[in-house]
């Protein structure tokens, strides 16, 4: 397995935002003569949570871990957060993606299989960059880049998605700003078209932090869009689960399911490694 830092920023040629982040890790498999020099992977770009004032390391690694021991290569991205508000956090997930499409060939990834997976404030995070990739501020930033920033699929967990009645103020807040003329603009649900990627989401019943609703208001806007997606409410788990294994404090063995189910939705949907010749 290899690792590697880049600055997106720089990587654009592009000025960091005062307290900005915008760092893409890469944690790959190695090309290996032994058994995968000829092989071309799917790539997974994680984005964990935390409100939009931290980016938790619980839905970072552990994360890309379980998707690496299925064959792909993942990208872990540390999004600016609080006092830093939209758009950074867009268009670093913009930058993230077209990275990793226009390095394909050095990572050995299909550009054609390009997914994301986001928690709580990170799959806020992840529609964003799922329903406003080609939103002004973004082709401002990347130019007619920005078309290689479109998902091939999107994996939303305990997502953070409306701005309304039932948010997770604490992030609607932090990455508006306190933009009032924002919010609205940020209620996800209201974002999804028929060209948004498809989706698999998953939460559970009794989250106290970023209530069921949020998950059931995006499958129902995918419902009306007709666009593919797959939805599990889990009936017991806090908030944060993660992977819902000991390796990020609590385990959940009905919860932590949603991994399986994740990688038989995107291999259903053709996510897999192939071999070249």
């Amino acid at each position: 397995m290899l690792t590697e830092k880049i600055d997106l920023y720089e990587y654009f040629k592009l000025p960091r935002p005062e307290n900005g982040a915008g760092y893409l890790t890469a944690v790959i498999h190695d090309q290996s003569a032994e058994y995968c020099s000829l092989r071309v992977r799917p790539a997974m770009l994680v984005i964990g949570g935390g409100g939009y004032s931290y980016v938790s390391a619980r839905e970072q690694e552990p994360v890309a871990l379980e998707y690496i021991n299925e064959g792909f290569n993942t990208f872990i991205l540390d999004y600016s957060c609080k006092p830093v508000t939209f758009p950074a956090q867009l268009i670093e997930g913009c930058m993230a993606t077209v990275y990793i499409r226009e390095n394909a060939e050095k990572y050995r990834i299909d550009p054609e299989e390009v997914a994301a997976i986001g928690f709580s404030a990170g799959g806020h995070c992840l529609g964003l960059l799922a329903f406003m990739y080609d939103a002004e501020e973004v082709k401002a930033a990347l130019g007619e880049k920005y078309k290689l920033a479109k998902l091939d699929a999107a994996i939303f967990s305990y997502a953070v998605i409306t701005s309304g009645e039932k948010a997770h103020r604490g992030s609607i807040d932090n990455v508006s700003g306190g933009d009032k003329n924002l919010v609205e603009r940020l209620s996800l649900e209201n974002r999804v078209t028929p060209s948004a990627p498809p989706a698999f989401i998953w939460c559970t019943e009794n989250d106290s932090c970023v209530p069921s609703e949020n998950s059931l208001y995006l499958a129902l806007a995918y419902r009306k869009c007709g666009v593919p997606y797959e939805l599990h409410v889990f009936e017991n788990g806090p908030h944060g689960l993660s992977t819902a294994t000991e390796e990020v404090n609590e385990a959940n063995p009905a919860v932590a399911k949603w991994v399986k189910l994740s990688l038989t939705w995107l291999k259903n949907r053709g996510f897999k490694i192939k071999n070249v010749k």
